[in-house]
């Protein structure tokens, strides 16, 4: 989870890198424990300590603010997305390989509804070098479906402008991450099989037809 630039974004007085690795784990799990239950603006740093398995003096130890707990939860659920998405196959410049890629980040955004809930609510909460570090690791994941889009151009599977790749790249992570935001409804029409299916499919209608 922890990396060079949330070493800088997030202070702490610990040494032990392991060690904070370790604690700062338990921050997330806690933290995400918490604000599923009630809020990120209603729970308090010493509850999160509590969820945590720590007193508030050792919480302290590993963060600042309860923003920096914020933070850390949301890189920590980039990070697992980035981590799943990591092992699509991105290079073979095939339609099918697109859609199979569609497919696996809907279900990781099936998976991790609660968690993308709480990440997009409550970021705007965070002071602005922290929220502009969260938001820039969308670029990372629309990246990563512009590398599909392309090897398909490439093969000659699509025949798309650049400006239309990084339109449909962003899309498809717009689309993947709606499915969070409207579950409450989507579901008793859809299943996210059914949704998945109908979001290619319209998704395919747009690139395709100028092939």
């Amino acid at each position: 989870m922890a990396g060079e630039n949330e070493k800088i974004l997030v202070k702490t007085s610990v040494k032990d890198e392991s060690l904070i690795e370790i604690r700062r784990k338990q921050i997330v799990e806690g933290a995400l424990k918490l604000f599923k239950e009630k809020g990120f603006h209603r729970a308090t740093t010493r509850e999160i300590a509590k969820a945590a398995g720590f007193s508030i003096g050792t919480l302290y130890e590993y963060i600042r603010t309860k923003e920096d707990v914020l933070y850390l939860v949301c890189d920590n659920i980039y990070a697992g997305v980035m981590q799943q998405l990591s092992h699509i196959s991105t290079s073979s410049g095939t339609i099918e390989e697109l859609q199979e890629a569609i497919r696996q980040y809907f279900l990781i955004i099936d998976r991790m509804v609660d968690e993308f809930t709480i990440m997009y609510q409550e970021t705007k909460s965070l002071p602005k070098n922290l929220q502009s570090y969260v938001l820039n690791k969308e670029f990372e994941m629309v990246a990563i479906f512009e590398e599909i889009l392309k090897a398909c151009v490439q093969s000659g599977s699509l025949k798309v402008s650049d400006h239309e790749i990084y339109l449909a790249a962003n899309l498809i992570v717009v689309q993947g991450q709606a499915w969070a935001f409207r579950k409450w409804a989507l579901q008793k029409r859809f299943t996210i099989q059914e949704y998945t299916n109908a979001q290619i499919k319209m998704c395919l209608s747009g690139i395709l037809k100028e092939k």
